[in-house]
Formats: C-alpha cells, sequence, structure tokens
C-alpha cells in the first residue's frame, strides 16, 4: 500500500491542488524541546545539573606474578604436563589427538566436544592455565566457568586454516596468544589473491582491535604481515579523576540549524572538522533533508569554546550553531515533545469543477476542518525516502528477518538517474568490489561510504554485513526498523478505518484525562490511571471522539 494511495480519511471535503517543497525554504521544521518550548526560544537553554563523581581509589600493588608478566621464552612455565594432574593431561592428549586426526567416535561412544581440566581456585593459575594450553595447542580454545576451566576445538582456528596451513595457523594464534610488544608474524607468500583477502578479513574481523595487516609483495611474491598495534596509540580507560576534570565539558549540547542536508550528512561534516566520529553526535530525531531544520544536538568531548571556534566553517556548509552550553549527559533518541512546521503551499488552484473564485473559500474550508476534527496522521516520503526503486521499509524488513546481505544489497540498489553516487552503487552491485566503489562515492555521500568502507575490510558476507550495518550511527540505523513500522502503522490505521469507522468502539483503549493535550505533559505523568477500555455503552453513547483513541 503506497502512502499517496491510502484511502482512508477522516475528511470528505473536495480540497485543493497544490505543490508542496518546490523549495527547501518552502519547509521549515523546528525541533519542540521535552518543556513544550521551541528550541530556537533564546531565553530558553536547556540546564543540566553538574554531575559530581566521588570515591576513593586504594593503591593496591600485587607481588604476585600478572599473566602479562610471564617469561613466554622460558618453556617450563607451559608444562602442562608439570602444570595439571597427570590423568587430566593424559585426557588432554587424547582429545587433541581426536580433533588433529579428526577421528569419529567409535560406535556406541559419544562424542566429546569439551574437556574439564579441573578447578583452579587461584586466579592467576588459572591465567597460567589458560595460556599454557593455548601456547601448546593453539587450536584449542579455553573458557572458564566460575573457578572450572574447559577447552574446546577453536572455530576461529578452524575458518584461519581453510585460508592457510594448520602449521601455519598455529604459529600465528601462539602469536596472538603472546602480545609480544613490537612484534609481527608473516604468513608465508601465497599467489592466491582469494586466499589473501579471506586472512585479512578473517584477522581485521576477529582481532581488528589488537593487530593491524599489511601485504607485501618482494620478488613477485605477495605475503601478509601481522603486526600488533601500538598500545600507546590504542585508547585508554578513563579514571575517576578524568571525569571529574571533564565533567564541564564532556558533553556540549547545541542548536543546528541545516539546510539542504541530511542530519546524517550534517555529523559527518561536524565530525571531521572537530575531529570526533560521527557517534560522538547524539540528537532527539531526525529531520528532513529537504527543509531548514532546527534541532538539538549533544557533542561529546568538545567544549562549548572548540564548538564555537569551528562555526564559521559549518556555515559555508549551510549549518548555524546557537544556543552553544555544557551539559552532563548525551541525548537520546525520542526526546522531544514533537516538531513545529512551517509549510508554504505553492501553485494553490480548485479541482476540475471549481472556479478560480471558489479557491479561498475550499482552503478556508479544510483549515477549519482540521482544526476541529484533526486528521490521520499517516507516515509521509519523509519515512520512507523518495526513491522509487528500493524505500527504507523494504530494508528495514530485511534487516528485522535478519537478511544481511539482501539488506546491504536493498541498501545499494541505485535509481535510474545517471549521477555519481548512483554508478558507485551499480558498479558495487555488479563486482562486489567496495575499495572501487568507495572511490566512486562521492563524498557527500556519508552513510554509503561508511558502508563501504566496513564492507572493504570485513568483507560482503553475512559478518561484512553485519559489520556495515554497525559502522552507522546507533539512530541511523533505526530509522531503516523504524521506517517498516511505520508502513505497518499505516496500513493498521487505514484497515481501522475502514473496518471500524470513525468514532471509537468497545475495546479501544482511550486517553480519558483532559492532561492528554497539555503541552509540558511528560509520558511519565500519563499513567494508567488515565487510560480505560471504551465499554459498549460508551461506543453507544459516542463518549470518546476517535482523537482520544490510543495508537500505540
Amino acid at each position: 500500500m503506497e502512502w499517496e494511495t491510502l484511502p482512508f480519511f477522516i475528511s470528505d471535503l473536495e480540497g485543493f491542488h497544490g505543490t508542496i517543497k518546490t523549495s527547501h525554504k518552502d519547509f521549515v521544521v523546528t525541533e519542540i524541546d521535552t518543556y513544550g518550548q521551541l528550541v530556537t526560544n533564546p531565553n530558553i537553554q536547556g540546564t543540566q545539573t553538574k554531575t559530581v563523581y566521588q570515591g576513593t581509589i586504594k593503591d593496591v600493588k600485587s607481588k604476585q606474578t600478572k599473566p602479562d608478566e610471564i617469561d613466554i621464552s622460558n618453556p617450563d612455565c607451559f608444562n602442562l604436563n608439570v602444570i595439571l594432574n597427570p590423568s587430566v593431561y593424559k585426557e588432554l592428549e587424547h582429545f587433541t589427538n581426536k580433533i588433529r586426526t579428526k577421528t569419529s567416535p567409535c560406535k556406541g561412544e559419544q562424542e566429546i566436544v569439551e574437556l574439564s581440566l579441573g578447578t583452579f581456585a587461584d586466579k592467576n593459575l588459572r591465567a597460567v592455565v589458560h595460556r599454557a594450553v593455548r601456547q601448546t595447542f593453539p587450536f584449542l580454545q579455553t573458557v572458564t566457568n566460575q573457578s572450572e576451566i574447559r577447552v574446546r576445538e577453536d572455530q576461529d582456528f578452524k575458518e584461519l586454516s581453510k585460508s592457510s596451513s594448520e602449521g601455519e595457523a598455529e604459529e600465528f594464534f601462539r602469536f596472538i596468544d603472546a602480545k609480544v610488544p613490537g612484534s609481527a608474524f608473516t604468513f608465508l607468500p601465497d599467489d592466491s589473491k582469494e586466499h589473501r583477502t579471506s586472512v585479512h578479513h578473517f584477522v581485521s574481523l576477529r582481532f581488528g582491535k589488537l593487530v593491524e595487516t599489511k601485504s607485501f609483495t618482494d620478488q613477485n611474491k605477495t605475503s601478509i604481515t601481522v603486526r600488533l598495534r601500538d598500545k600507546s596509540k590504542q585508547p585508554k580507560k578513563r579514571g575517576i579523576a578524568d571525569c571529574q576534570e571533564e565533567v564541564v565539558t564532556l558533553y556540549t549540547a547545541f542548536t543546528l540549524q541545516k539546510e539542504n542536508l541530511e542530519t546524517l550528512e550534517a555529523i559527518s561534516y561536524m565530525s571531521l572538522v572537530l575531529g570526533v566520529i560521527p557517534s560522538d553526535f547524539t540528537y532527539a530525531g531526525i529531520k528532513d533533508k529537504k527543509a531548514v531544520t532546527y534541532q538539538s544536538m549533544v557533542v561529546k568531548k568538545i567544549s562549548p569554546e572548540q564548538l564555537l571556534e569551528k562555526a564559521a566553517e559549518f556555515e559555508r556548509r549551510g549549518m548555524k550553531i546557537s544556543r552553544i552550553h555544557p551539559v552532563c549527559e548525551p541525548l537520546k533518541l525520542g526526546r522531544l515533545q514533537g516538531n513545529h512546521f512551517e509549510l508554504v503551499i505553492r501553485d494553490l488552484k480548485p479541482h476540475g469543477k471549481h472556479e478560480l473564485a471558489m479557491l479561498e473559500e475550499l482552503i478556508r474550508e479544510a483549515v477549519e476542518h482540521v482544526k476541529n476534527s484533526g486528521f490521520v496522521n499517516y507516515y509521509g516520503p519523509q519515512r520512507f525516502g523518495s526513491r522509487t526503486c528500493v524505500q527504507a521499509d523494504q530494508i528495514g524488513l530485511a534487516l528485522l528477518k535478519e537478511e544481511m546481505e539482501t539488506s546491504v544489497k536493498l541498501f545499494f540498489t541505485p535509481e535510474d538517474s545517471d549521477n555519481l553516487q548512483n554508478k558507485a552503487k551499480q558498479h558495487f552491485l555488479l563486482t562486489g568490489n567496495a575499495k572501487e566503489s568507495l572511490a566512486l562515492m562521492p563524498a557527500y555521500k556519508a552513510r554509503e561510504r561508511l558502508m563501504l568502507r566496513a564492507l572493504h575490510r570485513y568483507g560482503s558476507g553475512r559478518e561484512g554485513c553485519i559489520r556495515g550495518w554497525l559502522s552507522l550511527p546507533h539512530a541511523m540505523r533505526l530509522f531503516y526498523l523504524h521506517s517498516y513500522c511505520s508502513r505497518v502503522w499505516n496500513e493498521a490505521a487505514a484497515y481501522r478505518l475502514q473496518k471500524l469507522g470513525f468514532k471509537a468502539v468497545q475495546g479501544d483503549l482511550v486517553w480519558s484525562g483532559s492532561e492528554r493535550g497539555c503541552k509540558n505533559t511528560t509520558e511519565d505523568e500519563l499513567n494508567a490511571r488515565q487510560v480505560q477500555v471504551v465499554t459498549a455503552e460508551e461506543e453507544m453513547d459516542d463518549v470518546f471522539p476517535l482523537e482520544q483513541v490510543m495508537s500505540r
């Protein structure tokens, strides 16, 4: 059911013809905050109480050896024959031999998928056992359940063995487990590009935060080198003292005015200028592209002074910032009361059977009817997108069904126009080459570029597609799911009007309190006492109008 053809409306008036959004300046959207105030109101500035972090830190120095301080060059520290009970070690050898030889269990013998090595009360001893097993048998995975250590076949090892020899895989997993600073591991030269790509994707997917990979060609032979990342470049955990120092500047709120820009496009540019990542920005809702919009935003790790310094750069891209002030927490999606719309309707004309002289009366009649009776607030094209081939709700349905590869194909389905982004999308669908498609994709298509970068790094299989979606900001991923929910709501609303008419009927849930229409009413204040079930008598007496029926 397309939104343009939804047949059931409250009014049966003739109405009139008109054109909206001829220009982006014809549509002005201003967010209304949770207090019922327009975010452009200069006299209102959201304030939050500063959080004071209190606590004590005890300086405890352990004299016990930490697992990372074990000398891995000393073979005695990994002698499982010494660490484990002899009978347990014998069982472990039997277990590993079956895995190595891929021996099936004898008739009547139950297949063992896990083996218990026993219980180890001391935490440091458990750490030694874990490392000893991984160094001796790299194809095993160790897991702790309370104080018990169990081993099973490592599925990651099996996967890597498909693209390299088992010997190489064993040495690689020993290298990963050792974590020797500055160390590197080089796979044997491989002429198969498919194998090398598979190894790159595997390492990035499983150990991307720990290591980095690069291909090197020597004498026409290409090999992959894996290098441990420099710890100094890895992000450090912030302590209580850091929070105390940054409590004022950790989050900065502001009002963003943007023109003819997608929300994600604006965030992508601001994050680039400020040197943060897109997910450091939070907002209450996504606003239309073809419009002038005003909305609240919060940025993490940027002070008000830093934000103000970049205001001129933002203006060059059609963005203005105002009402800048420090806050203590990010914004949450849906943290708004609604939006205020100013809409210019152009090219007004009556329907064919009416004369132009009747136009003003038709408009007045329609406006008065909306004032008095309201309207069915169907979701429009801004929720589903203006695409003609694939709309956002189709992508949302694929995501809900966990059809990850299908969802990515739908995401990159091109339109009929022959512009740069459609050429890039077409190239990806035809070749599956994310790197080449990324080079073709225009810089302003932030969403598509984020997805392509992830697909290039992790591959275009199911796992890679999942990583691709996770590379998009959380609110943007939700947009596709909400789009499908909006499609369902449209169809449900139309079905209800068709089957049950335009009044509250028995069994409906209605808002019985007049507070529902108050501007400053929050969801918490709309408690269960204000909701009631319509009875048969109330339906017969038309006690409740349609607008009091709960739609969610």
